[in-house]
């Protein structure tokens, strides 16, 4: 549906050097942004709450902290038997996933503070859990969130030949199975990440079809200091207490379980059978919809009313709010989103959203099954 929606005119470019680098162009914006905004903006001029440094966040972030540096120290230097390591990496690989999650992610789009400072603090706790914030910012804020599900722009559906998440991406004869084999598949996020994603997209400025400009200066330093952190804490410190073949299994096993967690939370919002992937026009290069309705169009909530999921996830359930507004904190998306969806509902305006967590994995399966068929 194409009934209003936030437009930006001009999207942000893809990256701030390169003028070669052609711009989507969005419909003017119409009444319903306009209404959409002033009740988001009226919700919290009465209520008096802060968009951001939201108190409850700060309570949250040192329960998250806490819990990772505390499974950490009794994984590595708390001499437990078999099952107790086993137990305590599962714990650190949910409690890196979670401080990815809320952390991180808030922090990466200025949602967390009003302070920069802190933001760019709690966005670098990326950095030292083996990602990168710098090409982060680059993939997550401006490639998806400027483009969701438009194919060649939008890196999150772009695996290369290893699976089909669009219609407009060329089909193999494998990716009958991709329903199958996707769940090993997306094991292996972080670990590719860690060990070669942002080195292969440092060397090479291109992230997939992007071009991308190294980090300069502090955003250098980060990057190579995030690095020794990381390789630091996951092999080096391991190593001097267990053999080196436990240290990598063990990695394994943690960066596997991330890998899949942060997979299926990611795709469950854009990657299903209610959410569009259009195509845009090549002259000029546009989209038939608002922003905002491209957004809506897109992205889909799921399981609004598991607290546990709200909690741990970030809000990420909230994926509507999430890109309608990203530099709010996650701590209002369960407040917005009533406002969101009766704005919608009264301007015709399509509001996704699955009722559980089960009905969203039963749509990203059953869509990636009826787009690996021939």
């Amino acid at each position: 549906m194409h009934n209003g929606g936030k437009s930006i005119q001009n999207s942000p470019s893809l990256n701030p050097n390169s003028s070669k680098q052609s711009k989507i162009r969005f419909l003017r914006q119409s009444n319903f942004e306009r209404v959409l905004r002033q009740r988001v903006e009226e919700y919290f001029n009465r209520t008096g709450l802060p968009k951001r440094d939201c108190p409850e966040m700060y309570v949250k972030s040192i329960l998250i902290f806490s819990w990772a540096i505390l499974s950490y120290s009794l994984l590595v230097f708390g001499a437990l038997p078999l099952w107790g390591i086993f137990l305590s990496a599962l714990s650190l690989s949910i409690s890196l996933t979670a401080l990815g999650f809320n952390v991180m992610h808030d922090g990466i789009h200025g949602a967390y503070s009003n302070h920069q400072a802190i933001n760019k603090i709690m966005g670098v706790s990326l950095d030292v859990i083996g990602g990168s914030s710098y090409f982060w910012h680059w993939k997550h804020n401006y490639f998806h969130h400027t483009y969701p599900n438009i194919t060649s722009h939008d890196d999150d559906i772009d695996v290369g030949i290893l699976a089909r998440f669009s219609p407009h991406q060329k089909r193999y004869f494998f990716h009958r199975l991709q329903h199958v084999y996707i769940w090993l598949l997306y094991g292996f996020l972080a670990i590719k990440w860690h060990l070669y994603d942002d080195f292969h997209t440092f060397f090479t400025k291109r992230l997939n079809q992007h071009p991308v400009d190294r980090p300069k200066g502090w955003g250098l330093l980060v990057f190579f200091w995030g690095k020794l952190c990381f390789f630091t804490l996951a092999f080096i410190i391991p190593a001097m207490f267990y053999p080196i073949i436990d240290v990598l299994l063990f990695y394994i096993l943690i960066a596997f379980l991330q890998g899949l967690i942060m997979s299926i939370v990611f795709q469950l919002a854009h990657c299903n059978q209610e959410t569009a992937f259009p195509l845009c026009d090549q002259n000029p290069r546009k989209i038939n919809a608002t922003w905002i309705v491209h957004q809506l169009e897109t992205t889909s909530d799921f399981a609004k009313s598991n607290k546990f999921l709200c909690w741990y996830a970030g809000g990420l359930n909230f994926q509507v709010e999430h890109h309608l507004f990203p530099k709010l904190c996650h701590i209002n998306y369960p407040a917005i989103s009533s406002i969101v969806e009766k704005t919608c509902r009264e301007h015709n305006i399509a509001y996704l959203a699955s009722g559980s967590f089960l009905s969203a994995m039963r749509s990203h399966y059953e869509w990636l099954h009826q787009l690996g068929q021939a």
